[in-house]
């Protein structure tokens, strides 16, 4: 019990601490659970970060559940989920009932993207030195960051994935010792269980939803396939919950009054689906729809990391997971461009700002909760 409050409580911290977006988490994840507490090593937070970019859903969300299994098996998963997603969930909510209050000027809200810059930066950094340590590596990386980045297209990614495994199969030679271990608290069994249950939820919710005619039915179907099929993260979700419930269930403006809104919290952009249900059922269909949504998630990540920590041990699977490790920091580079610095930097005072924030990071040693309330504070002073 006291395993399983630490990893709620470390989990909240970062639920209330984390802006910036799913990239930008992974740069929270790497500074609490990788240098600050040590919980997993580094190579084995990238190959669960390789692995949950792979997966449909909010790739950010899916490491910190992936953390929370590997740490305190189920029930840790649960707490790691519930910590890092019900304080913008709850907030969300809350704003349903005070949407007037939604016309006030969020301006000083580009502070936390200049937080952004600098914390992906320093994962990146830190990444780097581990992935990026001979000339195949090199190549992966710099040919996945240019197809990242001209070609940014949901998809992209899975591709891009699939030829960095390939790429690692045959540009890295075989060898002898033994990954870093990945301790799953997960037996096989529950693995298929959970993968069982998603296929059957995939399959039977639009069949029930279709012929019941209840709304709440609807609701769960469209969230629920909203949080399966989605890749390239949380922003990718909007134009599909848009087109599943716009003008059928809910109004345009109030769908991106509270997208909006979304985009200031921390934690995961994913939680927007809470408002949406929030604004049709109020509390308690704000809650739903957070299970509906994530629970696609939730359930591919129980069902393959098992699986994930037998290949690592494979020779084929640690060739190609070097490739795509590589290959996965190319795409995190791209979306540290676009979109986090071609939507923030529009000054040079931008990339100053980011610039201390980053060396603060790096050399100085300054936990992100900190970096976080500079970043608000900056953004008070230079831009609200």
């Amino acid at each position: 019990m006291k395993r399983l409050m630490e990893i709620f409580l470390v989990a909240l911290k970062l639920g209330i601490t984390s802006f910036g977006g799913p990239v930008a988490h992974l740069g929270y994840f790497r500074a609490e659970y990788v240098e600050k507490r040590n919980w997993l090593s580094d190579k084995v937070y990238q190959d669960l970060v390789s692995l949950c970019q792979f997966l449909p859903g909010p790739a950010s969300s899916q490491v910190g559940i992936g953390i929370g299994l590997m740490r305190g098996g189920i029930l840790g998963a649960i707490c790691a989920f519930l910590g890092f997603t019900l304080p913008s969930v709850l907030v969300l909510i809350s704003a349903v009932y005070f949407m007037n209050a939604l016309q006030m000027n969020l301006d000083f809200l580009k502070g936390l993207l200049i937080v952004a810059i600098a914390v992906v930066l320093h994962a990146l950094v830190g990444m780097g030195k581990n992935t990026l340590n001979n000339i195949a590596a090199w190549c992966i990386f710099i040919v996945s960051f240019v197809i990242a980045l001209v070609i940014p297209q949901a998809y992209t990614q899975i591709l891009i994935i699939l030829l960095s495994g390939i790429a690692g199969i045959f540009l890295y030679k075989v060898e002898t010792e033994k990954a870093h271990a990945m301790q799953v608290n997960v037996s096989k069994r529950q693995s298929i269980a959970s993968l069982t249950l998603l296929v059957i939820l995939t399959v039977s919710l639009p069949v029930i939803a279709q012929a019941s005619n209840n709304h709440w039915l609807h609701m769960i179907d469209k969230l629920f396939r909203g949080g399966l099929l989605v890749f390239g993260g949380g922003h990718v979700v909007l134009p599909l919950l848009q087109s599943a419930f716009v003008p059928e269930m809910i109004d345009l403006k109030t769908f991106l009054a509270g997208y909006g809104l979304t985009q200031a919290m921390p934690g995961p952009l994913f939680t927007f689906g809470s408002f949406i249900g929030a604004s049709l059922f109020g509390i308690t269909g704000g809650i739903v729809a957070m299970i509906a949504i994530f629970l696609p998630a939730f359930l591919l990540v129980i069902g393959t990391l098992p699986f994930l920590a037998t290949l690592r041990e494979h020779r084929l699977m640690k060739q190609a997971l070097k490739g795509i490790n590589a290959g996965v920091l190319g795409i995190l580079a791209a979306a540290w461009v676009n979109p986090i610095i071609m939507h923030t930097v529009t000054h040079w005072m931008d990339v100053f700002l980011s610039g201390i924030l980053f060396c603060l990071l790096y050399y100085f040693k300054c936990p992100p909760w900190i970096i976080v309330l500079l970043g608000l504070l900056i953004g008070v002073l230079f831009y609200s």
